[in-house]
């Protein structure tokens, strides 16, 4: 975490409010965290989420030392979160962003994230960016800012996947460049060459084996096609390297492993929004909305902890059975009957 100069005397810190959105079963404010935590204002709740300046750098820092920085797979994909009765006008970050949920472009925030699966099986978002369309850059200059920025922090992933929104002909160089390996979907058509000076659409090549075929990529290099069967179709993808001569060692295994440890990601942008909150906040200005993800993607990464360590099997074991001795309590107290003397 940042070094702080002085001792902090604010009675709310992110500690306290990354406990909050862990454990919150409705939707979260600073006037509801006031009511639970007697002693601390809405106010004061108000005050951190606006006044600190969290970075995705402090995220990392955070978490570095429970990764094995080496050898992973980083992961890249977006998410809208979901904002569709909050009004534009009053909080910049929010905007219309296209939604796989709905089908249709609504109101809220797009995340993107790179997401890290260690050598020992643990996944963490280590940076990410909150998309702002009055900003010049495109979902895809984010990623590839920050791949250099977690490469500058020490991080040596093995390889780079993502879906076919992510698979440019400018990420790909950029990630070549980077020295590392690839495997991204590709959009179906998607310009290929089998034969020199001769180009086809990916979902044109014919008996595909299942250990992929390397072919040429359009005004990039030679590749090698994988595909499934989804829903009764066909998706692709490709692997590259950034040494040619272990082009060869690709295999339907490897491709299907990364496949796998890229899920993770799809788990994580599940987990934030169903048990870490990162939706319901009911706050306008930036810095404050910023922090507030921040929270929430700190929250993530202490439930991933727990459940390394074993102290949860899952990430929703927590929030579901955080209040069962409550529960239990007042019901073997109350009961149908006495709650029915109480009120009548």
């Amino acid at each position: 975490m940042r070094l702080k100069t002085k001792p902090s005397t604010a009675k709310c810190n992110e500690h306290m409010y990354s406990a909050y959105l862990m454990s919150a079963q409705t939707k979260t404010s600073c006037v509801r965290l006031s009511e639970i935590m007697y002693g601390v204002s809405h106010d004061s709740i108000n005050r951190f989420l606006e006044r600190e300046r969290f970075t995705p750098l402090d995220l990392f820092n955070e978490n570095r030392f429970h990764l094995v920085l080496s050898g992973g797979v980083l992961s890249v994909d977006d998410s809208v979160l979901d904002k569709q009765f909050s009004n534009p006008e009053h909080a910049p970050l929010i905007d219309y962003y296209w939604s796989g949920k709905h089908h249709k472009a609504i109101k809220g925030l797009n995340l993107v994230t790179l997401f890290y699966t260690d050598t020992n099986g643990l996944s963490m978002p280590v940076n990410y960016r909150i998309c702002n369309k009055s900003s010049a850059k495109t979902k895809n200059d984010l990623f590839r800012e920050m791949l250099d920025e977690v490469l500058a922090w020490g991080l040596r992933p093995a390889i780079v996947t993502g879906d076919s929104w992510y698979s440019s002909l400018g990420n790909l160089k950029h990630i070549r460049k980077c020295g590392l390996d690839f495997l991204f979907g590709v959009s179906l058509d998607r310009q290929i060459s089998i034969i020199k000076g001769s180009y086809i659409r990916v979902d044109q090549l014919v008996d595909l084996p299942d250990a992929g075929q390397i072919v040429y990529l359009k005004e990039f290099g030679s590749i090698r096609v994988f595909r499934q069967n989804f829903k009764e179709e066909y998706r692709y993808y490709i692997m590259g390297v950034a040494k040619l001569e272990n082009l060869d060692k690709l295999n339907c295994q490897m491709f299907e492993h990364y496949h796998a440890m890229h899920w993770n990601i799809e788990n994580y942008h599940r987990a934030i929004k169903q048990v870490c909150n990162i939706e319901k906040f009911q706050v306008r200005k930036s810095h404050a909305i910023r922090n507030h993800v921040y929270c929430s993607l700190r929250a993530f990464c202490k439930l991933e902890l727990m459940k390394s360590k074993q102290i949860i099997s899952n990430l929703y074991q927590l929030q579901r059975e955080l209040f069962n001795k409550l529960i239990a309590q007042f019901i073997q107290t109350n009961g149908v009957a006495g709650i029915a003397t109480a009120y009548f």
